[in-house]
């Protein structure tokens, strides 16, 4: 195991680096320590003793966690529940309500992963476990989650990124644990001065209207901070916003522009790799720095996502 590294943010919330990928700075786990010890997301089964460590080192045992929070159900979120539940038997999960079913029987969320991640779905996702219906709490739209201490969780449902998709505002830190719907926060950028965000894209719910509402009720919500799954808080929504806006902007253009000369995902995403190499080298990053590897990973993905979406609605003809 690599070390276990914690972040506390403030207002009862601490993040438990999962070392998604193998990877520092990937994905985080929020822990909210109120009466009901509550997680948010979990990374994927290699996550979890990482997860289980981290309790420890707060002074947790696996049998205080109460919830189990997934935005959605994506194995880079949600794949290491079912694991998860295993060692904390007073836990249920909470999903939304188009994701239930697969928590249950996580087959197709299997194939999927693998058709994506091809040979490295071993290493980085297994074992994905199914979970006990009787464990699953489901949360529409406009419902809440008392778990103590002030924090009535409310949950948004924030299609964009996934269809099954919610996010959770809390109103003891004015934050919104936004998942993948308002974007991935490179928050290794802020030793270098900037903050740097772009939107997920990846397959195969992605819809660029639906995500552009999203983040404009997440405007009306009026957060103070956000928490991105990946990763890291920042106390700039409206950055974010715009960020990720202009961000999905350029997406959606550079595909075009890559369709219409013939070219397919690997077209635009080496685009997209191009343009913002050029902009975080000029911004002072080393070439050699990790977030080059974590972004060209994202950017692969998203212009899969994006071709799956062109495709889907015959964006290009």
């Amino acid at each position: 195991m690599q070390p276990i590294q914690i972040i506390d943010w403030g207002f009862d919330i601490f993040m438990i680096e999962g070392y998604d990928l193998g990877m520092a700075g990937r994905t985080g786990i929020y822990v909210i320590e109120a009466e009901e010890l509550t997680l948010v997301e979990t990374g994927p089964s290699p996550s979890v003793p990482y997860i289980l460590e981290g309790l420890k080192e707060r002074g947790y045992a696996p049998e205080d966690v109460k919830n189990v929070i997934v935005t959605h159900i994506h194995l880079d979120h949600a794949g290491g529940a079912g694991l998860l539940c295993q060692s904390c038997p007073d836990a249920r999960v909470v999903v939304h309500p188009r994701g239930a079913r697969h928590l249950a029987d996580p087959s197709r969320l299997i194939e999927g992963a693998k058709m994506v991640y091809g040979d490295q779905f071993a290493s980085l996702f297994d074992p994905v476990l199914p979970i006990d219906p009787a464990r699953i709490l489901i949360r529409e739209d406009g419902d809440t989650l008392d778990i103590g201490k002030g924090h009535l969780l409310q949950f948004i449902n924030s299609p964009g990124h996934a269809a099954h998709h919610f996010s959770i505002f809390d109103p003891v830190s004015k934050g919104i644990f936004t998942g993948d719907t308002a974007g991935i926060y490179y928050q290794q950028t802020e030793e270098y001065g900037f903050q740097f965000c772009l939107p997920s894209t990846s397959p195969n719910q992605f819809d660029p209207d639906a995500m552009r509402n999203s983040i404009a009720r997440f405007e009306t919500i009026g957060p103070e901070r956000l928490f991105f799954g990946h990763f890291g808080m920042m106390d700039n929504p409206a950055e974010a916003y715009r960020q990720v806006l202009d961000g999905l902007d350029r997406f959606i253009d550079t595909a075009s522009k890559a369709f219409k000369e013939g070219e397919g995902a690997k077209g635009v995403e080496e685009r997209l790799k191009n343009h913002y190499h050029s902009y975080l080298l000029a911004q002072g990053i080393p070439q050699k720095h990790g977030l080059f590897t974590i972004l060209n990973l994202d950017l692969e993905v998203s212009a899969m996502g994006i071709e799956h979406y062109w495709n889907k609605n015959d964006e290009s003809k």
